[in-house]
């Protein structure tokens, strides 16, 4: 299991989904260790009941379903698949309008989804994701690309509040890939994966989806200038069809910060 992780960090996001399938027919025994803990590129579901598009992961999955989270359903229909509670999901509804906002203006496009579900310990989990397709052909007002993605998936675990405080562990992921072809640059083919965390004790005065919100933000600046450090200068403008450099939370825009929380 050790090796097979290994191999999976080193593999490029194009072909996680051939190497992970490899990896499931080889080793049975570990198909759940390896589902949970091997991150793919995202893909999307339209929810024929609201018309709007969602992101499938092992966040919302159950069997072969995923739920919706602007229905609430699952798609295929599964009869007794785990739902948050109507508190949790309260909080979900609300994530998900606030976070498209934030993809809109920092994304210039794309597609996102907000997961939540309670884990065994009194607190919940949460998952934020957004898929942009970059190239010319995909959804965004900026593409560059011949073909181009990035993947972000943030994992932010909440803990029991106690005397108006509560920890926060955000585990985020981010897979690009994007492929050029110009006079400039020639062909040229970049892709790879990167993973942070980040752990605070924060006051719940503001509420936690202020609280989530302003770790991802923080979050995915810190993952764009790395992953700007690694990609040529003749790449610059390629990489701007991607997340801006300065996210709202370095300029001082913060889309959180008037949020109503429960």
């Amino acid at each position: 299991m050790e090796a097979a992780m290994d191999l999976m960090r080193r593999i490029s996001p194009n072909h996680t989904e051939t190497a992970l399938s490899a990896l499931l027919t080889l080793l049975p025994q570990h198909s759940s260790d390896l589902l949970s803990q091997v991150d793919q590129p995202l893909q999307v579901l339209c929810d024929v009941e609201s018309g709007k598009e969602f992101i499938l992961c092992e966040y919302n999955r159950d069997a072969d379903s995923y739920r919706s989270p602007w229905s609430n359903k699952y798609h295929p229909p599964l009869e007794d698949g785990p739902l948050p509670s109507a508190d949790l999901r309260k909080l979900e509804v609300e994530a998900n309008d606030i976070f498209a906002i934030y993809r809109d203006q920092y994304y210039e496009g794309g597609i996102s989804s907000v997961y939540m579900w309670e884990d065994g310990n009194e607190g919940f989990v949460a998952c934020f994701l957004i898929k942009k397709d970059g190239s010319q052909t995909g959804h965004g007002r900026r593409g560059n690309l011949q073909e181009g993605a990035w993947d972000a998936i943030h994992v932010i675990e909440v803990g029991v509040e106690e005397e108006g405080m509560a920890h926060y562990c955000l585990t985020s992921t981010v897979m690009l890939s994007l492929t050029t072809s110009d006079k400039s640059s020639g062909t040229f083919n970049l892709s790879g994966s990167i993973r942070r965390q980040m752990n605070l004790d924060l006051s719940v005065a503001d509420g936690h989806l202020c609280n989530m919100g302003r770790m991802i933000e923080e979050m995915e600046s810190k993952l764009r200038n790395s992953l700007d450090q690694c990609s040529p200068d003749y790449l610059s403008v390629d990489m701007a069809t991607f997340p801006s450099r300065e996210s709202s939370y370095n300029t001082g825009c913060n889309y959180y910060d008037d949020c109503e929380d429960v």
